[in-house]
């Protein structure tokens, strides 16, 4: 049974680690959602250990550049871990098997944190490549026709695949775009494999308990607007899950969000309009 709350200080005395989304529950990527400063400081305040836990594919350093631009300083929080912090991880201890390994990224903003220092030589052409990294999604210039061209090949050969961001949506200026994961989907339709590195799969919680050494499930929530990320990703790593419904549940009814409960097979303990303390 999902439980209504006012405000994440209403589970103040429950936990003592949160980790929390970052695109659609702090910010939409242009400012911060309005009360998200003042709770993250309350948290603090409070002694909680704050981690921003975000299925970016950009390595987490940059994504704090981008926090500190939008006014979320990293003094609000004391961890910020990125699926493309993982990836880096992955590839350097799976992907790499040998010198002058051809990558074909496919990325935005021209990233290439998730690959880079890793040996790896970028190419152009997918159908030559050794792996192919999938961080990014390009949404607002291009339809999924254009990356089922461009990947339809590569799939066939079963040409090695990375997804280092899983979100299928992602907020942008211009509204909710298909993401990174979507663009992986494609991939799969087509035939080929994929790697998904990020939430809801186990390598990123997997990751963060090795850092912070979490030894005990039942003082940690996951928070996020994301049922089949978040959500979904807490409750596989048997963690507790608070659902916020801004970001891409931004408009959705409640009876809507529970029809989605039911296809996904999974319900959030928690549930809330913004986070705010």
């Amino acid at each position: 049974m999902t439980q209504q709350i006012e405000g994440i200080g209403d589970l103040l005395s429950h936990y003592n680690i949160f980790l929390i989304d970052q695109f659609g529950v702090l910010h939409d990527g242009v400012e911060p959602y309005p009360q998200v400063i003042d709770c993250l400081s309350q948290l603090k305040a409070s002694g909680k250990t704050v981690v921003i836990v975000s299925n970016s594919g950009k390595r987490s350093s940059l994504n704090i550049q981008r926090m500190n631009l939008l006014g979320i300083d990293e003094s609000l929080y004391d961890h910020f871990v990125t699926s493309g912090d993982v990836a880096h991880e992955y590839i350097k201890n799976h992907v790499i098997k040998k010198t002058k390994q051809l990558c074909f990224l496919i990325s935005r903003d021209g990233d290439t944190s998730a690959i880079d220092n890793l040996g790896l030589d970028l190419i152009d052409n997918p159908n030559k490549a050794d792996v192919i990294v999938i961080s990014g999604s390009e949404s607002d210039r291009y339809d999924e026709q254009h990356y089922a061209r461009l990947l339809a090949k590569a799939a066939s050969k079963k040409i090695v695949c990375l997804c280092t961001n899983p979100d299928k949506k992602m907020l942008t200026p211009n509204g909710i775009m298909f993401g990174a994961g979507r663009i992986a989907e494609i991939y799969q339709e087509h035939g080929g494999d994929v790697v998904w590195i990020g939430k809801p799969y186990e390598a990123i919680y997997s990751y963060i308990a090795n850092k912070l050494q979490l030894d005990n499930k039942s003082n940690t929530l996951c928070i996020g607007d994301s049922i089949e990320h978040d959500i979904a990703g807490g409750k596989n790593s048997q963690l507790n899950t608070l659902l916020i419904r801004t970001g891409i549940l931004a408009g959705i009814d409640y009876a809507d969000l529970v029809d989605q409960f039911k296809a996904l097979g999974v319900t959030p303990d928690f549930i809330t309009a913004e986070f705010k303390f």
